[in-house]
C-alpha cells in the first residue's frame, strides 16, 4: 500500500510539472505582475488540492475494497462511538470526522469518551453505560486491550454488536471473560514506526544516535510504534538508539525527557516520539537549549504539527485519513447492524507528511 501512495504521489506531482509550465507560458506581458502572482498562487492551491483528493479518494478505495459489500443505505440506525478523551487534538479531529460522517451516511452518531488519555476506569465507566442505551452498535477505541474488557461483554449479553477501531482489544483475554468482537478496523502501528525510522535514518545519511519517546505503557499503538521503530533502527550496525522513554502522551513529560535525552547525549540526531502532542513538546524542549539540529518525527498530522513541518521544525509525521477511516468504521457498524457477518480486520493506509511534500497535503482531512 506504501508503494501504492508512493506512486499515486509521483504521478501528480508530474502532472503538477506539466500544469504549472502551461501557465507560464499563457503568460503575455509583465504589466499585471500581481495578477499572475494571484494565478500562480491559484495554480497552486488547486494542485495541492488535487493531490489530496488523488490520495484520499486511493485510500477510500482501497478501505471500500476490504469492506466487500456495503450496508444498505442508512435506515437511521444509531452508533456509539466511544474514543479515547478530548485533551488529544487526534481525538478531537476524530470526533468531528464521525459526526459529518455519519450525517453523510444518513444515520445518528453520538460520540462520548472518559475523563483523559490516562483514565482507564472512567473510560470503561462510559462504555458500561452505553451498553444500556438503544445502540444499533458501538465502535470503541481503548485506552489498553483489557480496559475495556467487560464493557464489551455486557454490550454482548444485550445483543449489541461491538467494532474495534485502532488501539487493539486483547481478544483473548476478551474470550477468557465470554465476549467478542463484532469486528475491527486499524492502522498497522508497527508499519507507522518503521516509516519513520527508515526516513529518518535515510535524512541522517545511515548512522547517528537516535531515542524515542513512547506513550502510555500497554497501549498498543505505542507498543505498535516503537517495535516498529526498534527493529529498524537496531537492524542497521551505525544507528544507536540511546533511549526508549515513556512518556504517557503527555507533553509535559516528554518536554523533559527530551532535554534529559539531549543532555545525557548531544551528539542525539533524531528523536520519534509515538504522537504529535510530544513531538511538538520535543521540539519546544529543543528550541529551549538551543538546539535545531535534531530532526523530529511524530504520528497523526494534527493540526498544529502540520504547522510546525510547514516552518521547519518538526520532520514528518506519519498519518491516515481520518475522514476516510471514521466513514469505514461506521460502514462497518451498519453492517453489523443489519446482520452481516465481519471476518476480517480492515486496515487504512498510512502515508507520511514530510518538509517535502507538505504542500500536497494542504487540504488533507
Amino acid at each position: 500500500m506504501k508503494k501504492l501512495i508512493t506512486l499515486f504521489l509521483a504521478i501528480f506531482m508530474s502532472l503538477s510539472v506539466v500544469g504549472c509550465g502551461n501557465n507560464n507560458e499563457s503568460k503575455k506581458n509583465t504589466s499585471s505582475e500581481k495578477k499572475s502572482t494571484v494565478q500562480n498562487n491559484n495554480s497552486s492551491n488547486k494542485n495541492s488540492s488535487t493531490k489530496d483528493n488523488a490520495i484520499l479518494k486511493q485510500m477510500e478505495e482501497d478501505l471500500t475494497k476490504q469492506l466487500g459489500s456495503l450496508p444498505t443505505k442508512g435506515k437511521n440506525e444509531k452508533i456509539g462511538v466511544l474514543i479515547i478523551s478530548l485533551t488529544n487534538p487526534f481525538w478531537v479531529n476524530m470526533k468531528e470526522c464521525y459526526e459529518n460522517a455519519g450525517k453523510n451516511l444518513g444515520i445518528t452518531v453520538e460520540v462520548l469518551t472518559g475523563t483523559t488519555e490516562g483514565d482507564k476506569a472512567s473510560q470503561l465507566e462510559t462504555l458500561m453505560t452505553m451498553a444500556t442505551k438503544d445502540y444499533d452498535a458501538i465502535i470503541v477505541s481503548p485506552i489498553e486491550g483489557t480496559n475495556l474488557n467487560p464493557g464489551i461483554v455486557k454490550c454482548n449479553q444485550n445483543g449489541i454488536p461491538v467494532i474495534n477501531l485502532g488501539p487493539g482489544v486483547d481478544t483473548e483475554a476478551l474470550k477468557k471473560l465470554g465476549g467478542k468482537l463484532d469486528g475491527k478496523i486499524t492502522v498497522d502501528f508497527k508499519e507507522q514506526g518503521e516509516m519513520v525510522a527508515k526516513d529518518m535514518v535515510s535524512r541522517m545519511g545511515g548512522s547517528g544516535e537516535v531515542a524515542i519517546l513512547q506513550g502510555l505503557a500497554g497501549a498498543g499503538q505505542s507498543e505498535g510504534r516503537t517495535l516498529g521503530a526498534k527493529e529498524y533502527f537496531q537492524s542497521k550496525k551505525d544507528v544507536k538508539l540511546v533511549a526508549t522513554q515513556p512518556c504517557n502522551w503527555d507533553a509535559n513529560l516528554a518536554f523533559d525527557a527530551t532535554k534529559a535525552i539531549i543532555q545525557a547525549n548531544p551528539k542525539l540526531k533524531g528523536i520519534f516520539a509515538c504522537n504529535d502532542v510530544m513531538a511538538l513538546a520535543a521540539t519546544e524542549a529543543l528550541k529551549s537549549i538551543g538546539r535545531n539540529d535534531v530532526l523530529v518525527y511524530g504520528v497523526d498530522f494534527t493540526k498544529d504539527a502540520k504547522a510546525s513541518i510547514k516552518e521547519g521544525t518538526m520532520m514528518a509525521s506519519v498519518t491516515y485519513s481520518s475522514q476516510v477511516y471514521t466513514k469505514a468504521a461506521l460502514l462497518m457498524a451498519m453492517k453489523a447492524a443489519q446482520g452481516h457477518k465481519l471476518s476480517k480486520a480492515v486496515y487504512s493506509p498510512l502515508t507520511l507528511v514530510t518538509q517535502d511534500n507538505i504542500k500536497d497535503y494542504e487540504n488533507w482531512k
